[in-house]
């Protein structure tokens, strides 16, 4: 998750949240913090994509769908990538799991590798599933992903994974607010992940600490402006939310490279940082 991104699904403002209006009537529903404004969401968005531009070669872009909702801005979610394909989730959250099959169509369409799909009562989101390297698998189990997506997801990795860790994911601020567990680490190199400790199983904390990486400690305040959420371009070149400066200047003191951008009406209003807004298609 910190290697050179080479390829990277988007999706942008103007095709899921598609007009003040709608965001007027919708963003209730999914429970944003206030209503984005339409206008700034894409400025704010065009200064993010700017910087992606600048590390990327293939950028794909997910297109408007009546059937998805404002949510589909979070194009990390409603799948994740291995080395053999994409395996599509169904989300936690009800007003999300449309999205998979928009996805899934859009996959068929691009001719992208699909290794699997989530069955039955099976319910996971991309936030909670973090590759630690290329053979360690770490996936949540919180609000939006359960115990039948791990099953699922550990049987259909099995050939790729040395190492498959479960996390368990405290209560938090409850059910209708989005905890994943990249909510709390976010991976910027081999050795250096940016986490909310606070937050993070203390077996996890021992795990990295035993594994020689080092840990950006994210301050409470900085957590709720989306300070952990922190999106690596390639090893150590990465991309968060601005107004968090004590996370940054941790970076900076690691040689890390940080790129910003406004997030208020992208990011901040529905929870959803620099990895969220990106589905990452192939590193190396």
């Amino acid at each position: 998750m910190y290697k050179n991104l080479n390829k990277v699904i988007l999706k942008h403002p103007k095709d899921a949240f598609i007009s003040q209006e709608h965001l007027g009537n919708e963003w209730k529903r999914f429970n944003y913090m206030n209503e984005p404004d339409f206008i700034k969401a894409q400025d704010e968005f065009e200064q993010f994509l700017s910087i992606i531009k600048e590390h990327v070669t293939e950028i794909e872009f997910l297109p408007a769908a009546e059937t998805v909702g404002l949510d589909s801005l979070y194009a990390h979610d409603p799948l994740k990538f291995t080395k053999q394909g994409a395996i599509i989730l169904k989300s936690g959250k009800k007003l999300r799991q449309p999205e998979a099959e928009a996805y899934k169509q859009y996959l068929q369409e691009k001719k992208i590798p699909i290794l699997g799909e989530l069955t039955g009562d099976a319910m996971a989101d991309g936030g909670d599933i973090v590759w630690l390297d290329d053979r360690t698998l770490l996936i949540g189990r919180g609000y939006r992903t359960n115990d039948e997506a791990i099953r699922q997801i550990q049987e259909m990795t099995k050939e790729l994974v040395d190492e498959f860790v479960v996390v368990q994911l405290p209560h938090d601020q409850g059910e209708e607010e989005c905890l994943h567990l990249m909510s709390i680490i976010s991976i910027v190199d081999e050795n250096l992940a940016v986490v909310y400790s606070r937050l993070m199983p203390v077996f996890l904390r021992q795990l990295l600490i035993k594994r020689g990486f080092q840990l950006i400690e994210v301050p409470d305040d900085e957590y709720h402006r989306l300070g952990c959420n922190v999106l690596a371009l390639a090893p150590r070149v990465c991309v968060m939310v601005s107004g968090n400066p004590s996370t940054k200047e941790q970076l900076l003191e690691a040689g890390a490279t940080v790129y910003e951008y406004e997030g208020n009406e992208i990011s901040y209003l529905g929870t959803g940082g620099p990895t969220c807004l990106t589905c990452p298609v192939v590193r190396g």
